[in-house]
């Protein structure tokens, strides 16, 4: 059974007494209201990861994901992070491949793929956004993109690789926009999604990957973006800057 996940993307947002209060709210919110079966992640900036991991202690359904990591296992890469850093502090996702990576650090699907073969050797778990921007949208090649990004960056997994990954999908036209791919628009896109992951791997494997979907999701379209047969979750960004309407989204199943 696939899981059900919310997972809030901080991005570069959140000083140090604003991340432990967010995150606090969240972890006691978390466990007074969020499903027993809706597992929540906060994906926050490197600096909070120790602070916020400790926070997160041993909650049962709240766990911590970074925002990238580097390619490499060490080395002279001034400014980055690797992904044996993150394990050893207890970090439980990465995102990978988010559309702002994509567009202003110039990470291809190539770099991506090593990415998501260190975040696995490390034992976490990679949470893979795909998507299309505008003039992809428009011209109807959201699948032909969403397809070569798969390909290049997660179709070399095994099958058992596979099943640890979470994909988003983003219509980074509607990333902090304002605007919201409809639920049909959102279903549809998940369901080729889940249909490039059977061809590839079988109907059994694809059923146990969560997807999850990244566009402006909120509390008031949560529920019906949710109700999707092939969409098992979000990836928050602006709304997971507020406890209140984040936790609300992890109870729109």
């Amino acid at each position: 059974m696939r899981k059900k996940v919310v997972a809030g993307n901080w991005k570069m947002n959140t000083l140090k007494d604003d991340a432990l209060k967010l995150a606090s709210e969240v972890v006691n919110m978390a466990k007074d209201e969020t499903p027993a079966d809706v597992t929540v992640i906060m994906g926050v900036p490197f600096v909070h990861i120790g602070s916020v991991k400790a926070l997160v202690g041993g909650a049962s359904n709240v766990f911590v994901a970074a925002q990238n990591c580097h390619t490499e296992e060490s080395g002279a890469y001034t400014g980055e992070t690797s992904a044996a850093m993150l394990k050893s502090y207890g970090v439980d996702y990465v995102i990978l491949g988010h559309s702002e990576r994509r567009e202003y650090f110039k990470e291809t699907n190539a770099e991506l793929a090593k990415k998501v073969d260190i975040v696995l050797k490390h034992e976490m778990l990679p949470i893979f956004c795909v998507g299309e921007v505008l003039e992809e949208r428009e011209a109807g090649k959201q699948k032909e993109v969403v397809g070569q990004q798969l390909e290049e960056s997660l179709f070399h997994l095994s099958e058992e690789e596979i099943k640890k990954v979470v994909i988003a999908y983003e219509p980074v036209w509607a990333i902090g926009t304002g605007k919201t791919a409809s639920s049909a628009q959102a279903q549809e896109m998940h369901a080729d999604i889940r249909a490039m992951l059977v061809s590839k791997y079988g109907s059994d494997v694809a059923n146990e990957i969560s997807i999850l979907y990244g566009g402006s999701c909120k509390p008031s379209n949560a529920n019906e973006i949710f109700g999707g047969a092939d969409v098992d979750g979000g990836l928050i960004g602006g709304a997971s800057l507020a406890s209140r309407d984040f936790i609300d989204i992890t109870k729109s199943y």
